[in-house]
């Protein structure tokens, strides 16, 4: 029983720090753009390379 009193607390630091990570990260702007990546992959031709 003495282990509950350890792991809650930790579990909800970990939730805690992981819910400020996507806050930060949304706010940061992150998360606007999910369209252009993956097209830039395909799209990503360089004319200078002579293959």
């Amino acid at each position: 029983m003495s282990v509950v009193f350890v792991m809650a607390p930790l579990a909800l630091l970990l939730a805690a720090v992981a819910v400020a990570g996507f806050v930060w990260a949304a706010r940061d702007g992150q998360f606007e753009d999910v369209d252009t990546p993956p097209q830039r992959v395909l799209l990503d031709d360089d004319p200078d390379r002579a293959e």
